[in-house]
């Protein structure tokens, strides 16, 4: 640790210790006090909207300039905007996860092993999450809420292009917070630079889990470099299927909103795959659409024979996350060839299909390794906030703990409780005692 941190600019092992205090003050507390910090989060935000909306415009400032040297991708600064809608939403987001049950003290199993000896399975929180996210400023507050009413202090690390607006939000909500009977306002805090984030990643005696939301590049090196448990996806490479027997109306529909309402995001299609019954009445109308929403497309030879002004595509686009109006388009002989081409070739992040076969889109949504798999809908659909979770602290392709979007129910474990009266594991040793193992109602527990 820098000899020169001082008690103003704590070590990142000491916001990871007070980090693991205010955990354990969260684990106890009510939802009622939860809801109570969360009102308070949300009421802060909205009374100091105007500070952060000028930190805001000073990043974007900066950042401008960096696009226009090229030096910055114009994704990532769309992302950083915090005006407008951006910010309604985010405050809506808030009161959303107030009104979501409390993950915490959910009793999933309940078993009587013997009279007096009854064993409960009950979700808690992790603990101490550490959050690394570029651009979007407003998922600090997603993240900062879900976990408050998950009973979880959160660490953040946010991009530097949005430096000033991070520190405006985490400020914010350490006054919330600090505001509140039994919270403590280390229950969510920042750090800054890269360094500190390697220092983190050495502290799993503090942090129990890390979830990075970015590039593929920012999520292996994370993976790479740290014991810590990692819960995260690296691309998003998404594509929708346009089966044989897909509907017109609604191959257009998904198509477009996939790719178009908004590129820049993990959950964009990126993939275009279409039966080769439909390259001649289908697709022709899918490409004028596409067209029209200003998407360039990159097609292979077939597809392209029946596209205006389409790109020959190269086999790196099939494997390409563009996050940007761009779209590559393959030609597939069969259900079948398109469920091999996107487990091989996707990110196993979300796909479609577009098919009014029920067989067809069971087949898909059976085969397709993904975290989301959908029929007849477009990929933007994969978000906590459109499943109703309240918001997401990131998005997982893992196959442990949490898949697809995380919202509450991601952020908590569980435990057992064992309710006895001196009873001794000896007295059912074999030829001893018979244990019962009987179901028993879930009661509410203290």
């Amino acid at each position: 640790m820098s000899a020169e941190k001082t008690e103003k600019t704590p070590s990142v092992e000491t916001i990871a210790r007070r980090a693991r205090a205010a955990a354990l003050q969260l684990a106890a507390l009510s939802t009622e006090s939860k809801n109570a910090a969360l009102e308070a989060v949300g009421s802060k935000l909205e009374q100091r909207r105007e500070d952060i909306l000028e930190s805001n415009r000073a990043d974007k400032a900066d950042c401008e300039a960096e696009v226009e040297a090229g030096s910055l991708s114009g994704a990532l600064f769309k992302r950083l905007d915090l005006e407008g809608s951006k910010f309604e939403s985010m405050l809506a987001g808030v009161g959303d996860v107030a009104r979501l049950p409390d993950p915490v003290g959910q009793v999933t199993l309940a078993t009587r092993l013997d009279e007096g000896l009854d064993l409960y399975r009950v979700s808690c929180p992790l603990g101490v999450i550490g959050v690394i996210f570029e651009a979007r400023p407003e998922a600090a507050v997603q993240i900062a809420a879900l976990a408050l009413k998950s009973s979880n202090a959160v660490i953040l690390k946010g991009g530097r292009e949005a430096s000033r607006t991070n520190e405006a939000l985490v400020s914010v909500i350490q006054e919330a917070l600090g505001e509140v009977d039994g919270v403590s306002p280390d229950a969510v805090q920042l750090v800054s630079t890269r360094e500190e984030v390697r220092e983190m990643l050495d502290l799993d005696r503090w942090i129990d889990l890390i979830i990075p939301r970015g590039s593929n590049e920012l999520v292996q090196s994370i993976q790479e470099a740290t014991r810590i448990p990692v819960l995260g996806h690296a691309d998003g490479i998404c594509s929708v299927y346009i089966d044989r027997d897909a509907d017109e109306r609604k191959a257009v529909a998904v198509s477009v909103d996939a790719k178009t309402h908004y590129p820049a995001a993990c959950n964009a299609c990126e993939t275009l795959l279409v039966h080769r019954e439909r390259l001649g009445d289908l697709l022709p109308v899918l490409g004028a659409a596409l067209r029209e929403a200003g998407v360039e497309i990159r097609a292979d030879e077939e597809a392209a024979a029946h596209l205006d002004a389409a790109i020959a595509a190269v086999p790196e686009d099939y494997d390409t996350e563009f996050l940007d109006r761009i779209l590559a388009v393959r030609t597939v002989a069969s259900l079948e060839e398109a469920v091999e081409h996107i487990n091989s070739h996707g990110s196993h992040h979300t796909d479609a299909i577009v098919t009014e076969d029920a067989a067809a889109a069971e087949y898909f949504l059976s085969r397709v390794d993904s975290a989301g798999v959908f029929h007849n809908a477009s990929t933007r659909f994969a978000d906590g906030f459109r499943f109703g979770l309240g918001a997401e602290v990131g998005i997982s392709t893992n196959k442990t703990h949490a898949r697809g979007p995380v919202g509450l129910e991601g952020l908590v474990i569980y435990k057992y409780r064992l309710y006895g009266s001196g009873h001794a594991a000896a007295d059912y040793d074999p030829g001893a005692g018979e244990f019962l193992h009987d179901e028993i109602e879930p009661r509410e527990l203290p």
